[in-house]
């Protein structure tokens, strides 16, 4: 009884606290469309956020674009990046390293393809194929819950901040481009992902790239009405000559 009656308390203090709770994360993603909050379910999809987090904190996913735009459908990113020569000279960023080995699927983790919804993009008819690649719905893909090749598709988060900045890359005009048969026509870039424990926090981030996305707008209509001032200086001056 002298062994046991020390660990007591411990007991007694897992049995009113019940199993151990799992603090959601979250992801800010700065892209050239606007900001995007993500909100991780490590609780339900541990596999996925964590492969979706290391990719993040290594910087892989900085400077990657959006390749696959499908209206009423998702936008896929996370895979390709470019050094000029945009769309044609797109090039899987895994090529320079840093890639990690495929994951398990998390497609029967409960949670669904629903608008807005978050998951891992993966092979056709390979289930633990997924990598680095993640795509959004853009409406509720029901379909992708379904094991239509032995698997489902495994969503491991949600945006919380910034769903029109989604709606608008998916909204995009796109091309066919060697091997992609829906790219932007204009580059989306994701510019950096990063990782915050808290949602304070994600605010915070999230809130510091509008002020920068709005100071910029400022700036270039300032550049605007400036260049426009002068031309009707000029034009004034050579209506007096």
């Amino acid at each position: 009884m002298k062994i046991i009656r020390p660990l007591l308390p411990a007991l007694l203090l897992t049995l009113l606290l019940g199993p151990t709770a799992f603090a959601k994360q979250y992801a800010v993603m700065a892209t050239t469309s606007g900001p995007i909050t993500i909100e991780l379910d490590d609780e339900k999809a541990p596999i996925s956020v964590e492969n979706f987090e290391a990719y993040a904190k290594d910087g892989f996913y900085d400077n990657t674009v959006f390749h696959r735009v499908i209206p009423d459908f998702m936008i896929q990113g996370g895979g390709f990046d470019h050094h000029g020569n945009y769309p044609n000279g797109l090039h899987e960023k895994g090529v320079h390293g840093g890639m990690r080995d495929p994951i398990a699927n998390e497609w029967q983790n409960g949670l669904k393809n629903g608008r807005g919804t978050v998951a891992m993009a993966r092979l056709g008819g390979q289930a633990d194929s997924a990598t680095n690649q993640f795509f959004i719905n853009l409406v509720d893909n029901d379909f992708l819950d379904q094991p239509r090749d032995g698997a489902g598709y495994a969503v491991f988060g949600k945006v919380i901040a910034g769903m029109d900045v989604v709606d608008r890359i998916g909204a995009v005009q796109t091309v066919r481009a060697g091997r992609f048969p829906n790219i932007p026509a204009s580059e989306v870039k994701i510019e950096t992902v990063s990782i915050f424990k808290t949602q304070e926090e994600a605010a915070k981030a999230f809130g510091k790239l509008m002020i920068t996305i709005a100071e910029a707008r400022v700036a270039a209509a300032e550049k605007e009405l400036e260049a426009a001032k002068k031309a009707l200086e000029d034009a004034r001056k050579a209506q007096d000559d």
